[in-house]
C-alpha cells in the first residue's frame, strides 16, 4: 500500500489593472477570496499592490494539496469570478510552489485569454537539487554549530538544536537558498557557465 503525502500548494499570480480602478480591484479580490474560503482545503489568500499608483498587483492563495486546488480552479464559482473581471484585469503570470523544490522551478507564463494551462517546465535532476541545498546548508550549519557550542555550551543539546533550527530555517528559506539557486541557475538547468559566453 503506497501512501502519498499531501503537500500544500501556493499559487502566486501577477495581475495588471488601471491604477484608477484600484478600488474595483480590491473588491474583486475580496470577492474571490470569499468564494475560495468556502472550498475544503483552502488555507488562505492575500494580495499586495507593487507600489502606490502601480498597475501591478500580486495575489497569493494556498490550498492543502493539489487535489483541493484543482477543485477550486475548475469550479464554476472561480470561472464566474474570473470572467467578472474581463476588461478590467489582465493576468500576466502564474507560479505554483510546493515545498523546497519550488525554488528550482523557473516561473510559469500563463495567459488567461487562451485558457490553456501552461506546461510545467522540467525541474533540475534531484541530485543537482540535493547538491545545491547541501552547498547552502553545510556552511550555515557548520557556522551555527560552532557558534552555539562556543557561546551556549552550557545549554542542553536539544535546546541548542531547537535554537539553531529556528534561526537557520528562515535564513535558508529567505536568504541563502534563493541566492545560491540564482547563482547556480545555469548549472541546475544544464546551460553553459556565464563566464563562457
Amino acid at each position: 500500500m503506497s501512501m502519498t503525502l499531501a503537500v500544500p500548494v501556493t499559487v502566486a499570480i501577477a495581475r495588471r489593472v488601471d491604477p484608477g480602478r484600484a478600488s474595483e480591484m480590491v473588491a474583486w479580490m475580496r470577492a474571490g477570496t470569499a468564494l475560495a474560503e468556502a472550498f475544503p482545503g483552502f488555507l488562505g489568500a492575500g494580495w499586495v499592490q507593487s507600489g502606490p499608483g502601480s498597475a501591478e498587483w500580486h495575489m497569493l492563495y494556498r490550498f492543502a494539496d493539489a487535489e483541493t486546488l484543482r477543485r477550486w480552479e475548475e469550479s464554476p464559482q472561480r470561472h464566474w469570478w474570473l470572467s467578472s473581471a474581463q476588461g478590467i484585469v489582465e493576468h500576466t503570470r502564474v507560479e505554483r510552489r510546493t515545498g523546497i523544490e519550488g525554488w528550482f522551478d523557473p516561473p510559469l507564463e500563463h495567459s488567461v485569454e487562451h485558457s490553456v494551462e501552461p506546461v510545467a517546465p522540467t525541474s533540475p535532476p534531484r541530485w543537482k537539487q540535493a547538491v545545491t541545498i547541501w552547498l547552502a546548508f553545510f556552511p550555515l550549519s557548520l557556522s551555527a554549530t560552532l557558534l552555539t557550542s562556543h557561546f551556549l555550551a552550557a545549554v542542553p543539546l536539544p535546546a541548542r538544536v531547537l535554537l539553531m533550527t529556528l534561526c537557520l530555517t528562515p535564513l535558508m528559506t529567505y536568504l541563502v537558498l534563493p541566492r545560491i539557486t540564482r547563482a547556480l541557475h545555469w548549472w541546475l538547468h544544464g546551460q553553459p557557465a556565464p563566464w563562457r559566453d
